[in-house]
């Protein structure tokens, strides 16, 4: 753990990471259930703030996302001058998302929880529908959280029955990165490619200009990377996973942009990275990529090229992009002294120049609109203009689809078809339909049973 009154102890950091691996294989099955609802959700709505004095300890779990323990070390530093009462620890919780859920669903059921929770866009929804996230309407402005200053759709992301269940943290869009030396090499013009078409035009430009790359076109798998990313690709081409909670994940839409895909591999225009396509691509080994904003920084740490980066390409249908990343939620079983502490620090995350320090440092983008137009950040986008794509991209941000994220094991399923059609050749059909089937079933068992009109 990392707390505001002592540096960062790896001992304990590696062993807190050993231990929620132990549910990855859980998770990476199915999600947890969404059926042994609480009601702590609906008194906590009742408290009055007023009376309420804030606990003197802060519990954090998170991933460190984006490589981040060195930006929450001086966050830690920074809230202790300011709030000396109040001391916080970051606990290594996971080494991804996933493995933040499986740990604290499994916490749930005791009392070890703790008082901030990062849940990623996939996970949240499941936990508010059970009862288990604390309603954070009247919880923010009582620790004097400047709600207004979100950015809108990030902060939106996180509503449902007329309540506010998060708050946006680490918030990021897949972007287009891409080779200036490949593209130079190929006659390319230095930008990403308008459109699916054109980049399928320029594939095999690349795959002749003898790059030396293992591939013109490097594709992600895994949670939380194939499923995200390609709702452009099906958006685009006029397809979604589901409309509402009409679920449509084998429809023709999607069975044809799995198939345009697959002709990518087939045609030798791309190959499915064994690890990680952001990392791979840092490294040379594919002309261009699609990943997280999230990412940059380590790029261009890693790069020995000029690396460029533009918006997701468009379809027939138009030009979508998803938002991505994970935001901070409060347990519901938390006291209300502890739950106004946690809100204290959302508070101090929440600040411009905190915001925009973690956004500079990560390559996440700036949740609050103020750390937008801060200097800091725009002698950021002055300097390195790569960190402001995923911010001016917000303008073709697109709700993701309730299959991938509102339905538990959603996520998994949509990333299984992609890989058995991009590794196994499988048909699409066949890989799509079981998703539906596996989808169609979870929405009906743990989430229609609970869910509000």
């Amino acid at each position: 753990m990392i707390t505001s009154s002592s540096p960062l102890p790896r001992r304990g950091v590696l062993a807190l990471a050993g231990a929620g691996a132990v549910g990855l294989g859980l998770a990476a099955c199915s999600g947890p259930s969404t059926t042994a609802g609480e009601t702590g959700g609906a008194e906590q709505a009742k408290t009055d703030w007023s009376g309420v004095t804030p606990a003197d300890t802060v519990t954090v779990w998170t991933n460190h996302p984006g490589k981040s323990q060195a930006v929450e070390e001086e966050f830690l530093a920074r809230f202790a001058k300011t709030n000396p009462d109040i001391t916080v620890e970051f606990v290594t919780a996971g080494a991804n998302y996933d493995e933040i859920s499986q740990k604290f669903q499994a916490a749930l059921t005791g009392s070890d929880l703790p008082d901030l929770v990062l849940l990623s866009d996939v996970w949240w929804f499941r936990y508010a529908l059970n009862g288990q996230l604390a309603p954070l309407g009247d919880l923010l402005p009582a620790a004097g959280v400047d709600v207004g200053n979100y950015q809108p759709g990030l902060l939106a992301d996180y509503q449902y029955d007329d309540q506010q269940w998060a708050v946006p943290y680490c918030r990021s869009t897949p972007v287009f990165y891409y080779n200036k030396a490949h593209w130079a090499a190929a006659g390319l013009p230095d930008r990403g490619p308008e459109t699916w078409s054109e980049f399928e035009q320029w594939l095999p430009k690349l795959q002749a200009a003898g790059t030396g790359a293992q591939a013109p076109y490097g594709l992600g798998k895994g949670t939380g990377n194939a499923s995200w990313i390609h709702q452009n690709l099906i958006w685009g081409r006029g397809g979604a996973l589901s409309e509402d909670w009409t679920m449509t994940v084998d429809s023709p839409e999607v069975l044809e942009a799995s198939d345009y895909l697959r002709s990518f591999i087939t045609r030798g225009w791309a190959a499915v990275s064994s690890s990680d396509q952001a990392s791979d691509f840092g490294a040379g080994l594919y002309s261009s990529v699609i990943g997280s904003t999230g990412s940059l920084s380590g790029i261009l740490a890693g790069a020995a090229f000029d690396v460029g980066n533009a918006f997701l390409p468009g379809g027939p249908a138009g030009r979508f992009t998803p938002t991505g990343g994970a935001g901070f939620a409060v347990p519901t079983k938390r006291s209300p002294e502890q739950q106004l502490a946690a809100a204290t620090f959302l508070k101090f995350l929440a600040e411009d120049d905190n915001t925009a320090y973690f956004s500079q440092n990560t390559g996440y983008m700036p949740v609050t609109t103020g750390a937008v137009d801060s200097g800091p950040m725009q002698e950021v986008y002055a300097q390195t203009p790569l960190f402001k794509t995923a911010v001016d991209q917000l303008a073709n941000v697109r709700k993701q689809d309730n299959a991938r994220v509102f339905v538990p094991g959603g996520d998994q399923s949509t990333v299984t078809a992609w890989e058995k059609v991009m590794l196994q050749g499988a048909p699409s059909a066949e890989a799509w339909g079981t998703a539906q089937d596996e989808i169609q079933r979870s929405y009906e068992t743990d989430v229609a049973p609970l869910v509000k009109a």
